[in-house]
């Protein structure tokens, strides 16, 4: 194999910065170290954080991968104050070539990556050989992508912002749900209800209707009390998450035609442990008028793999994809 100078790869999100060093040989993240992102007041503070703890040259090269669209020079995170340059910060980094990619790009380029014993499955039989494949997960906003197979062994990863479509109820309890947050928010996007930052605006929707003066509840709160079932609001709130989350994947999996199975990510659904299993997920996955027989034999998978999304963004380094904002030295 060859020796490569010090290569970075990052995920980062609205709560947690994932860090870590490429193998100079087989290209395997090491020495992974999460930073919450709050702590930093910029991204370059943050590498600058992780780097202070590594014993290795300075990396000429890195790969971050930001949950947020990348469409240009200038990006400005969705759920968290960081604002910057690519070019500036691979110049204040020193780096030769900073690469810049969607958080959900580079966890879609994972998934082939990943063993059985890094996923659960929930429901359905066996995925289709090569086919289409779609990604999503609630994490502190929710990101959504997929994979499309190129030829017989090459994937391209979708590049998008489905977690800001407009979220659709399938009954009139969740009508009345996502009319109460429409008050407080106007548009009423899927990220709105099923993300870390949905979690508290679908617990006080639910409040609302029920005429309870409650204080502010934390996601980790409301999935505390959902899952101990003694809290009747974060209880429901819970379940009309999986429901909700059902709905969409299943929305999602006829969109792309998603035959290669659908997978989930982020941080919150690997957290509901056996809960997710036994919700209404499933059944709302399938849910679907006539297309419930397309979509009852499709496999959903949660990933329980560390970092998976780190392992992406050095895939995206290694092939030299062209997934996002490439910033190089002159």
């Amino acid at each position: 194999m060859i020796d490569r100078p010090t290569r970075l790869v990052a995920d980062i999100g609205g709560s947690s910065a994932r860090f870590a060093l490429l193998d100079p040989q087989s290209g395997v993240p090491l020495h992974c170290v999460e930073l919450a992102t709050a702590a930093h007041a910029t991204l370059a503070d943050a590498v600058e954080a992780y780097l202070a703890q590594q014993d290795v040259p300075r990396p000429a090269e890195a790969v971050i991968a930001i949950a947020n669209p990348v469409l240009d020079d200038q990006v400005r995170m969705t759920n968290h104050h960081w604002s910057f340059s690519a070019e500036a910060t691979r110049s204040r980094l020193g780096l030769d070539r900073l690469l810049l990619i969607n958080d959900f790009t580079a966890l879609a380029l994972a998934l082939p990556l990943l063993s059985p014993a890094e996923l659960e499955q929930v429901g359905g039989s066996s995925p289709a050989p090569r086919g289409t494949i779609a990604l999503l997960g609630p994490g502190t906003g929710l990101g959504v992508s997929g994979l499309v197979p190129m030829g017989r062994t090459h994937w391209l990863p979708i590049c998008g912002e489905g977690g800001h479509a407009t979220l659709a109820a399938a009954n009139a309890r969740e009508a009345d749900i996502i009319a109460a947050c429409r008050e407080l928010h106007g548009h009423v996007s899927a990220e709105r209800l099923l993300s870390g930052v949905g979690l508290p605006s679908l617990h006080q929707a639910i409040a609302t209707l029920e005429r309870r003066n409650l204080p502010a509840h934390t996601p980790a709160e409301i999935v505390a009390g959902g899952l101990a079932g003694d809290d009747p609001v974060c209880a429901e709130a819970l379940a009309v998450f999986c429901s909700l989350l059902g709905n969409f994947a299943g929305n999602l999996a006829l969109i792309l035609g998603a035959r290669g199975g659908v997978y989930i990510g982020g941080g919150i659904v690997p957290r509901l442990g056996n809960y997710f299993a036994r919700s209404a997920f499933r059944e709302r996955f399938e849910a679907k008028g006539r297309f419930c027989s397309y979509l009852a034999p499709l496999p959903v998978y949660v990933i329980r793999a560390l970092h998976p999304a780190l392992r992406g963004a050095a895939a995206a380094l290694e092939h030299e994809l062209g997934l996002g904002v490439d910033a190089r030295a002159a």
